[in-house]
């Protein structure tokens, strides 16, 4: 009976090591790198376009435009789609990767079994360094798109982190300014006003920048992992396409062998005739 569960546990110790002997930790550290910082960037900044809404509807009285108007509440609206997008998208993306890095950490482990390396798993894997590349672009570009409204809160929460030293200054936040409504609408606040300071005593406007960093925190995460992605890819296609070599080498060497051992079967069969 003991000899059975010493048995037993000894499977499943190598079963466990065989596993872990497989597992492409490389590809595993930039999927939770690259999930961590999309969930951060997405949960965050749909978070904090909330609270832009609410800060620009009770402050700046901006109200909604006609659904045929494309006004800053409706392309608030878009981006939330569009966070939404993002979040499925990578999500999926991140598992293929992890898959593609699980194939070739096998191609590889395995190049001199029963594993055949083929041309459509070389055209994959410089496939997916394309994607990841055009992918790591796309990444910069939100997150040089994040910090501006990173810049524009950090402009407000000084002000208000400062009212003593602005308060003689009569200094206005003009939406006009960031483009957010037309020229002729006037939505503004100004330091001495009394929405000023109520704007600057509420949760919303702390709460919503601080959230805006977060998810600027989280793009530029996004942007690491896709770099480490970029490695690991490159890394792996490298690895590939020697191991193609390798076996096209032992292919010609075990061919060549084999030819060899045909031709001195032969020359001994024809020796062993002309002896007898």
């Amino acid at each position: 009976m003991e000899e059975n569960v010493e048995d037993c546990a000894r499977g499943c110790f190598e079963c466990c090591v065989k596993c872990l002997g497989v597992l492409p930790y490389a590809s595993l550290f930039a999927t939770i790198l690259l999930y961590a910082g999309v969930a951060l960037f997405c949960g965050c900044g749909h978070e904090a376009l909330s609270g832009t809404v609410t800060i620009l509807q009770n402050y700046f009285e901006v109200v909604r435009a006609p659904v045929e108007t494309l006004d800053v509440l409706t392309m608030i609206d878009i981006l939330k789609y569009v966070i939404y997008g993002v979040a499925a998208a990578f999500f999926v993306y991140g598992i293929l990767l992890m898959v593609e890095g699980f194939f070739t950490t096998g191609a590889i482990r395995d190049l001199y079994g029963d594993f055949k390396i083929t041309a459509c798993g070389r055209c994959v894997s410089a496939w997916f360094i394309m994607l990841t590349y055009i992918f790591f672009l796309a990444w910069l570009g939100v997150t040089a798109f994040t910090s501006l409204p990173v810049f524009m809160y950090f402009n407000i929460w000084t002000m208000c982190q400062n009212t003593t030293v602005v308060e003689g200054a009569n200094l206005c936040l003009d939406l006009r300014q960031f483009g957010m409504v037309t020229i002729g609408e006037e939505r503004k606040v100004c330091t001495g006003s009394e929405k000023f300071f109520k704007m600057c005593e509420s949760n919303e406007l702390d709460m919503t920048f601080h959230l805006f960093v977060c998810a600027l925190a989280g793009a530029g995460a996004a942007v690491i992992a896709m770099v480490h992605y970029l490695m690991v890819l490159s890394a792996n296609w490298a690895y590939v396409k020697d191991a193609c070599r390798m076996q096209k080498y032992e292919d010609i060497k075990s061919k060549e062998e084999q030819e060899l051992h045909d031709i001195h079967s032969t020359r001994s069969k024809e020796r062993l005739n002309a002896y007898t």
